[in-house]
């Protein structure tokens, strides 16, 4: 894994310095975010900031809305939060230790890394076990999100664990980067509590929720796609051979992609006021994220970083056809209304079909490989007539 250089390299630093300084602002925050619940009147540097970001009142209608929720599972919830905090503090650590090759210290800070992912996703785990989707905090559709977040976070983590078992640092890489983009939702959340009731004034927290998850899970994906592409800089992966996105291949996921859209905006736009909101935050950022992943696509300068920008954009297109499908499922199996159905099915789309992509991504790239290995074994063969023979009934039969 080469170093970037040039621009990539300034932008890289940039990216680098503001993941690094939201998480370390974060973390505190996530640290003392349940104290009040706890003890009433504990102080919480997160209400402190967003009383004076927006009102009091809104500050307190969060406590109101969450208070009974979180109650029922508060020592789970402050397991959950506290380690949080912590791994805001320790992903920088495993960045910066990777990108400048401190093995020892990337390697003990990664096993705690794991290790803490797995203690706080348990925490959170049984926060959303013992309350019913319809009860939690925000409702069904947040419940479905936020449970969609912790599966992903704890297989890619694990799947980050296995491919460092296994010696292949490039997958290790990938996997992790998108366990703490799934894992930067807490913080990216927060931010938009402060910012969206500026946007839309009177909007009460319920409401900034479902607004926030139309497109949080497009963006932390998109966010660690841009890492890992800017972190892979080899022109090709030995082995690669053709692609698994052919051209019928993208135009048919662009299709389906086209139809889901269709049905997502008529859905929408059948909810009046609130659903013209949520259709907005939805489509904004996927224009955004498909023309950014269409045009590195396209100016691709070596054959394996246009095949995986190319995977990403399949799965992309894909997210809202997903999503269109999704939404009868969850009206049936949960019995939601179809409202809160579309919120959750549009919710996790792109962050699955993102969960998807680099599990294609690391298929393509171990298939890769084992072409070489087989390569190697026939090199390896010996020579002679009684090869030849064997060879000749190999190719008959």
């Amino acid at each position: 894994m080469s170093r970037p250089t040039g621009t990539s390299r300034r932008w890289g630093r940039a990216a680098t310095v503001a993941v690094t300084v939201l998480c370390l602002a974060y973390a505190p925050i996530a640290m003392t975010e349940l104290w009040p619940y706890a003890r009433p009147g504990a102080p919480a540097l997160g209400e402190w900031l967003l009383g004076r970001s927006v009102s009091p009142e809104f500050v307190a209608e969060a406590v109101r809305d969450r208070t009974g929720p979180y109650v029922r599972s508060l020592a789970p919830l402050v397991v959950h939060s506290v380690l949080g905090g912590l791994l805001m503090l320790l992903g920088p650590v495993q960045l910066l230790s990777a990108v400048r090759r401190r093995i020892r210290l990337h390697r003990i800070a990664g096993t705690v890394f794991a290790v803490t992912v797995y203690v706080s996703m348990a925490g959170a785990a049984l926060y959303l076990l013992r309350t019913p989707p319809a009860e939690a905090f925000s409702g069904a559709a947040f419940w479905i999100v936020l449970a969609t977040i912790l599966v992903g976070t704890v297989g890619s983590v694990t799947s980050g664990v296995l491919a460092a078992l296994r010696g292949f640092p490039d997958l290790h890489q990938r996997w992790l980067l998108l366990c703490y983009g799934f894992l930067m939702t807490a913080p990216l959340l927060r931010l938009e509590w402060g910012v969206l009731p500026s946007l839309y004034p009177g909007l009460d927290l319920f409401d900034v929720n479902r607004v926030a998850i139309m497109h949080l899970g497009a963006l932390v994906s998109f966010g660690a796609l841009l890492a890992s592409r800017a972190l892979d800089r080899r022109a090709t992966v030995p082995g690669l051979t053709g692609s698994w996105c052919p051209l019928p291949v993208r135009v048919a996921a662009h299709l389906a992609g086209a139809a889901g859209l269709v049905g997502i905006t008529v859905a929408f736009l059948a909810e009046g006021t609130a659903g013209r909101r949520l259709l907005l935050a939805y489509l904004v950022p996927y224009a955004v994220t498909y023309a950014v992943i269409a045009v590195r696509a396209a100016r691709a300068g070596g054959a394996w970083a246009r095949e995986e920008w190319s995977l990403h954009l399949t799965a992309l297109c894909l997210a809202p056809a997903f999503s269109a499908l999704t939404v009868p499922v969850l009206e049936r199996t949960l019995g939601l209304d179809r409202a809160t159905a579309l919120v959750a099915g549009v919710g996790i789309g792109c962050g699955m079909l993102a969960y998807a992509a680099v599990t294609v991504v690391s298929l393509r790239i171990l298939y890769a490989r084992q072409v070489i290995e087989r390569q190697q074994e026939f090199a390896d063969l010996p020579t002679g007539p009684a090869t030849a023979g064997v060879m000749r009934e190999g190719a008959r039969g």
